[in-house]
């Protein structure tokens, strides 16, 4: 069995990898790993696993690594690999289902609002599939509204963000008085403070208009979620294991 350190090791070393043929080599195989959302034809079932392998730019791809470096090595230590490998890709997996339930959502709303137009689901379909943008349809709905239904449809998810942040919240967990601080905002603060903070702001940027960059708010709020509940779960399971 790997070490913590190499289990981690590995993890950014395929990471790095399969940044490295897709972003470069733009191999349409490695493009296919990417996320996409359920109606559009270039989805898989098996990209809510390995959208966690792919991401969009090299700050993205070295931000997430140094966050699993750092923050999953003593949790991996404390936790041997089989159970941190499980908490990892599933708190990854967790993100990418609710990421996914929120943006169906989003765009059946939209949807729904374009058949009241009178349009049919076939034309609709059409128009997604094809990229063809009809002029009257923008007009009704409104430009912004438009391209958020077209954004859903076409603009894959991908990056580890999702698992880092379940890493993030079981880091707080465990090591809920270390001292971390934001570039932004250099003051160290405890994990138990500073972990919901930052988890608090995604939520806020996913519900709101504000947020800055194509970020998968949403995501990074799943695998907070996952990795809670998986969290409370082991916790019930050990209070009742020690009972007499």
């Amino acid at each position: 069995m790997p070490s913590a350190k190499q289990s981690i090791y590995y993890l950014v070393v395929i990471n790095v990898v399969i940044f490295i043929i897709g972003y470069f080599f733009k191999i349409s195989e490695v493009q296919a790993l990417a996320l996409y959302f359920p109606l559009n034809e270039k989805f898989n079932y098996y990209q809510v696993l390995t959208h966690m392998f792919m991401h969009g730019g090299i700050s993205h791809l070295l931000f997430n690594m140094y966050a699993l470096w750092s923050f999953g090595t003593p949790l991996e230590t404390s936790w041997q690999t089989p159970k941190f490998l499980m908490f990892y890709f599933a708190t990854g997996i967790g993100a990418a289902l609710l990421y996914t339930l929120v943006n169906y959502y989003q765009f059946s709303v939209i949807f729904n609002q374009i058949v009241a137009f009178g349009y049919s689901a076939e034309t609709i379909q059409t128009m997604l599939t094809s990229g063809y943008v009809d002029s009257n349809l923008v007009n009704q709905v409104g430009k912004s509204t438009f391209m958020e239904l077209m954004s859903i449809f076409h603009s894959p998810v991908v990056g580890a963000s999702g698992a880092i942040y379940g890493i993030l919240v079981a880091f707080a967990f465990t090591y809920p008085n270390a001292k971390l601080s934001l570039i932004f905002l250099p003051i160290p603060i405890n994990a138990k403070y500073f972990v919901p903070v930052i988890i608090a702001g995604d939520l806020f940027f996913g519900l709101t208009k504000y947020s800055v960059g194509n970020i998968a708010h949403f995501a990074h709020v799943g695998g907070a979620v996952t990795a809670l509940i998986i969290i409370l779960l082991w916790k019930r399971n050990n209070n009742k294991m020690v009972k007499p």
